[in-house]
């Protein structure tokens, strides 16, 4: 394994095991064929992570894992993280008068959801199959081409060509809300206009769609008394995270880590 590309992670002289970094990476995005970019995200996470534990340690933190989900629990790792984090960071609700400050500032940003009309073409493949995916690909832009070409015949098309049921209504999937769909499709979605395909196709665990926003209607505004409880815990999130950002950064100023570039933080 090249030193260069996957090097040591040492933080405060506890050697972190290549397998833990390793581990990370599936959790770091990074382009294809580029290891060295997850790896150094990775590194980066798990130097952060090895700091916070290594400061609950030092407090003495005691932490009794919490259930996360239905027969989930944390690790016995993440309660003394979340245990230390309770400790130094202390974060008071906001005040009605802060409330109210925020919502004044834009109203229109509190809608109820928005309801989209959408009709698609799949082509369907498995996104972990590279032959599979780039056959599906160049069949999704030769549709797409013929799309853009004579959108009226968008339905007629969609009958003809898509991998979808949706098929037999002209590819018509009716009206979606947030979160009907998978999110790289509500993603693509939510950057069209009414009536505009999308300028390319776009990939998810389904293979690759053709998607037309045929119609929107937009959220209604909604009154203060129905936003103020979500606006109070917007802003003791990002209270509770601008004083967590700080705690690490103290952290990281003290440490003596390498391996990893924690400038940013």
């Amino acid at each position: 394994m090249s030193k260069a590309l996957f090097p040591d992670l040492i933080v405060n002289g506890e050697q972190v095991p290549h397998a833990v970094i390793a581990a990370e990476t599936q959790n770091q995005e990074a382009p294809v064929g580029k290891p060295g970019i997850a790896w150094r995200k990775a590194s980066r996470a798990i130097a952060i992570r090895t700091l916070l534990l290594q400061e609950a340690r030092r407090r003495g933190i005691l932490a009794e894992p919490q259930a996360i989900a239905a027969q989930r629990y944390e690790t016995e790792e993440d309660a003394l993280i979340r245990g230390l984090l309770d400790e130094v960071i202390d974060v008071a609700p906001p005040s009605a008068a802060q409330i109210r400050a925020e919502w004044e500032k834009d109203p229109s940003r509190f809608r109820a959801p928005p309801l989209w009309e959408v009709s698609h073409i799949l082509c369907a493949c498995d996104p972990r199959d590279a032959d599979d995916c780039a056959k599906a690909l160049a069949r999704a832009e030769g549709i797409l081409a013929l799309a853009l070409g004579h959108p009226k015949g968008f339905a007629a098309l969609a009958a003809r060509e898509s991998d979808c049921g949706s098929k037999s209504a002209g590819g018509a999937l009716g009206q979606l809300g947030p979160n009907d769909t998978v999110p790289e499709f509500e993603a693509a979605l939510r950057a069209l206009g009414e009536g505009e395909i999308t300028a390319a196709p776009v990939l998810s665990r389904h293979g690759y769609h053709i998607i037309r926003l045929d119609a929107v209607a937009e959220g209604q505004v909604l009154p203060f008394d129905v936003v103020s409880a979500k606006i109070a815990t917007a802003i003791e999130k990002a209270a509770w995270a601008q004083k967590s950002r700080a705690f690490v950064g103290a952290l990281v100023a003290e440490a003596h880590i390498q391996g990893a570039d924690l400038s940013l933080v």
